[in-house]
């Protein structure tokens, strides 16, 4: 019965489709901003490079509140397009909008400027979480198949990657140089960005279907949500994995051109090292898929991060006088990992779900998501300044063409042995990882029957049968 069940509610390949593709707008337009709105405010606009670290510590200041609240309020949400998609059709114009108004140009004293694009950055933030946490938040109400998660968690990769790889092409393209005489082609540039972020976001409205029985659950609060959170263990140890993951990513992000620039000197190819990594990573997204379908999520993270942080210690080895055929295989070998990195933390994350609802007989898909989103956050408030304090302790000098030796070690560092102590503190999350398979497909199943018994009557509390599930 629990397998019919399965088959019957299969995903489309196109739902898969349209559902990764509203990754695409977050991507892109948060890796312009990461790439081109510093610049942009001081090359541009005028404005000193000590106040735009105030005005982007003041919009991602804000951001640590908002996500909880939209979280919170999207699980309490009733319609009947479902709680999460009616963010995503009114969100999505306010959204294109809000990142348009960034890239403005007024006619502003230092001091006005200064507030304009503190209070556009606040906006851009807010009105991007109100459709990106009920986006993440449809992955679990979607489907809730193990295996059906991991693919679709891997189409919204291949669009996130495809969206950084944009973000790294398209501006330049637009713009040409960040110069003040270029204003009208930066306002070019962030209405294309607008309008290609939002579409993607109108199609999973239109183009998915959330389930009735989830729409019909009673309504969560604030405290017993925060607390289910920190109870779940299969949470915990997920936005574990996802937190350690992450601040790999941002610290090899981070200081990757400067391994390419100094390390083995090759800032001309730049280019193509970086296009080497994303470009697999896209391309091996089915493997790890079918790793986790064949064996489990758990034991795939902690090969592909395992094999990963291997290949991290290699790049530690290499110099200006290694071939550039080398660079480039260690360079895919990475993007392998990297592929690993991208999507197996995100497709853990929705198995919690169901173990939250056997628990507590609520639904947090909001506020699990809004948490590890903050998790996203604090690893970037830890890997970034981390990098910078490792440069400055080791003698990196900005703008020399020649870094001194123990400047180069910190680099090394940075790209090798944390990276790769930081992928093995995420293994060892996996490996005490408290949710199999059979347990999710069990606690599944019995949710099923749960949902059928109570309609119209009072829930019982969890039965013998399903205590017995975390002893299997």
């Amino acid at each position: 019965m629990a397998e019919k069940a399965e088959k019957q509610e299969k995903l489309s390949l196109w739902t898969k489709l349209i559902y990764g593709s509203g990754d695409l707008g977050f991507s892109m337009n948060n890796s312009i901003i990461a790439a081109f709105f510093p610049i942009f405010m001081m090359d541009v606009i005028g404005i000193t490079p000590g106040l735009v670290a105030i005005i982007l510590f003041v919009g991602r200041s804000w951001d640590y509140v908002n996500d909880p609240i939209i979280g919170f309020l999207s699980d309490r949400t009733r319609t009947r397009w479902g709680r999460r998609r009616p963010f995503l059709l009114f969100g999505a114009v306010p959204f294109a909008l809000s990142f348009i108004l960034l890239w403005l140009a007024p006619n502003f004293s230092q001091t006005g400027l200064i507030i304009y694009y503190s209070l556009g950055y606040v906006v851009y933030e807010a009105m991007a979480t109100v459709v990106y946490m009920p986006y993440y938040a449809l992955t679990p109400e979607l489907t809730e198949d193990y295996d059906e998660r991991t693919q679709l968690t891997s189409f919204r990769m291949l669009f996130n990657i495809l969206g950084s790889l944009t973000a790294y092409i398209f501006p330049m393209m637009v713009i040409g140089s960040m110069i003040p005489e270029n204003t009208q082609r930066v306002m070019l540039m962030s209405v294309i960005a607008g309008a290609i972020a939002a579409t993607p976001l109108l199609g999973v409205f239109f183009g998915t279907r959330e389930k009735k029985e989830f729409i019909r659950e009673e309504k969560p609060k604030l405290i017993p949500s925060l607390k289910a959170a920190f109870k779940n263990r299969p949470f915990m140890f997920g936005a574990g994995i996802y937190l350690l993951t992450w601040m790999t990513i941002l610290v090899v992000e981070t200081n990757l051109l400067l391994y390419i620039k100094y390390i083995v000197a090759r800032e001309g190819q730049s280019s193509i090292i970086m296009a080497s990594i994303f470009v697999t990573a896209i391309l091996a997204l089915p493997i790890w898929n079918w790793a986790a379908k064949h064996w489990n999520k758990r034991l795939a993270y902690i090969i592909g991060i395992a094999f990963w942080a291997v290949v991290m210690i290699a790049l530690i080895l290499v110099n200006a006088q290694t071939p550039f055929w080398v660079i480039l295989v260690l360079c895919i070998l990475a993007g392998i990992g990297v592929s690993a990195a991208q999507v197996l933390p995100w497709s853990i994350i929705p198995d919690a779900i169901e173990w939250d609802e056997w628990k507590t007989y609520e639904r947090h898909e909001g506020m699990f998501y809004s948490l590890i989103t903050l998790m996203g956050k604090i690893a970037n408030s830890i890997s970034v300044p981390l990098s910078l304090v490792i440069l400055e302790l080791t003698g990196y000098q900005a703008g020399s063409a020649v870094q001194p030796d123990s400047a180069l070690t910190g680099i090394r560092l940075l790209i090798g042995p944390i990276p790769a102590l930081l992928l093995t503190g995420g293994i060892v999350f996996a490996i005490f990882y408290p949710l199999s398979r059979d347990q999710h497909q069990k606690i599944v199943a019995e949710l099923r029957e749960r949902r059928k018994a109570r309609k119209g009557k009072q829930a019982k509390p969890a039965s013998a049968v399903a205590s017995a599930i975390l002893n299997d």
